[in-house]
């Protein structure tokens, strides 16, 4: 029988009832860590502890509500946007879009205090609002910047520390796969979560450029080859490199924000422009079609095995009663919003050091769900803090993967990366601070556009 805590029952029998639930979350992460631990994927680590959560605390047969739980999680119509915005990013890497896009953004960046390490930000942000991978982001966007910045004797840590924590706006900027993921995972709209992320996305950037002018002054390394002068002609004329990017975006962040195509439309509307994109610039050929389709096929198998594994496990829990638990006793401990939220950053934090984002969102939802909701906080508010939140874990050793990314392209050191990533971490637990003190940074545009006529 699945365990549940009744308020009939006397403090001895809550007491009984409480060890028993933190019991089972002991087997839970025992087998959860030993499965990891052994290099198990992550989407079959979900399933495993599942499958030994619905063995142990149930009497309902696991292998069949295993086949109908993966089955019901990977059939659904919303999830039909992932593998569609991941090909989008996939061919657009094989693009010369990076290359356009810095021709196109120096002239007017070179003249910000910071000069061109600017384009380290506004180009990830430009990338993320077509891409939504942070991997793909840094990757498309370090390519070009890198050996740019280099070239004019840039600091390499503010290149370095830039690149990482800028790259990370991919995961908030839409179209976000971890909004995807997450608004599919507790069932909230996507288009809505898209919404919520446009202006802390935007607020984050201008953090970080303005890290970047204050450093610019006050660090006695700063001194880069000073850009030759373009006049104002000259600089719009570069800017015929952005048309394209430009366009792209407007397909496909417009036509949902006009409410004129859904989520998943918008993505075949991107994989469309993509693909135009690469023909009209030379670089769309067989290869290029079938290796940027292979490695958005890949990408999109990996995560739907975690979606389905997480799926599975959340069933799990459910049956047992243990989110439902967990949130009870937090609630019991009578703690503020502010309290919870610090609790929740500081774990994601934690297990951000382990995991990748995606499968920590997956991982988690089970039992923080209840929580939020219980506590009046608002899903598509929490939705952005959960984002902020990977950010962080995504330029956190060890397993910080924009880290692992930056070392193949850099040959740095893991050390050396991240102590160049931690000012752009500092900045994301303000922009924590700033979300908690402004939540209509992330509700104000959805609402607006909900009530809308």
């Amino acid at each position: 029988m699945p365990w549940s805590l009744k308020p009939s029952l006397t403090t001895d029998l809550v007491t009984e009832k409480l060890m028993q639930e933190f019991a089972a979350i002991g087997i839970f992460l025992f087998v959860l860590f030993a499965l990891l631990g052994s290099g198990v994927w992550v989407g079959l680590a979900l399933l495993g502890v599942a499958f030994v959560g619905m063995t142990l605390f149930t009497t309902r047969p696991p292998g069949d509500v295993m086949i109908t739980t993966i089955w019901s999680a990977s059939s659904s119509w919303t999830l039909t946007a992932l593998p569609l915005f991941i090909w989008m990013g996939e061919v657009l890497y094989r693009t010369r879009l990076s290359e356009d896009m810095f021709r196109g953004l120096s002239p007017w960046l070179a003249r910000l205090p910071g000069g061109l390490v600017h384009t380290n930000v506004v180009g990830c942000a430009v990338f993320a609002a077509v891409s939504g991978s942070s991997a793909a982001t840094l990757t498309t966007v370090g390519k070009m910047s890198i050996p740019e910045l280099r070239k004019r004797r840039y600091p390499e840590k503010m290149i370095i520390g830039t690149l990482a924590g800028a790259a990370t706006l991919g995961l908030m900027i839409p179209p976000s796969l971890t909004l995807i993921v997450y608004g599919v995972t507790i069932n909230e709209s996507i288009r809505k979560l898209f919404l919520a992320g446009v202006l802390p996305g935007l607020v984050l950037a201008l953090m970080f450029m303005a890290y970047i002018a204050i450093m610019s002054k006050v660090s006695k390394s700063f001194d880069p080859e000073p850009e030759p002068v373009m006049t104002f002609m000259e600089k719009v004329r570069n800017s015929r490199y952005l048309i394209p990017v430009i366009l792209l975006i407007l397909l496909v962040i417009g036509s949902m924000y006009a409410g004129i195509a859904t989520a998943t439309e918008a993505a075949a509307f991107g994989v469309i422009g993509a693909l135009v994109l690469a023909a009209v610039q030379g670089s769309l050929n067989w290869t290029t079609f079938t290796t940027s389709l292979m490695g958005a096929t890949r990408t999109s198998a990996m995560i739907a095995l975690i979606l389905a594994g997480a799926a599975f496990l959340s069933l799990s829990m459910g049956f047992t009663g243990l989110p439902r638990a967990l949130a009870d006793f937090i609630g019991g401990l009578n703690l503020s919003q502010f309290e919870l939220l610090m609790a929740l950053l500081v774990f994601y934090v934690i297990l951000g050091c382990f995991l990748d984002g995606i499968s920590s969102v997956v991982l988690t939802m089970a039992v923080v769900e209840p929580m939020i909701r219980q506590a009046g906080i608002d899903p598509i508010w929490f939705g952005i803090f959960v984002v902020v939140a990977v950010e962080m874990a995504q330029i956190t050793p060890p397993i910080g993967f924009n880290l692992f990314v930056l070392q193949g392209m850099t040959d740095h050191d893991m050390g050396y990366i991240a102590k160049a990533a931690i000012p752009m971490f500092l900045i994301m637990v303000l922009m924590i601070f700033v979300l908690i003190a402004v939540p209509e940074l992330a509700t104000w545009l959805p609402d607006t556009m909900r009530n809308a006529p």
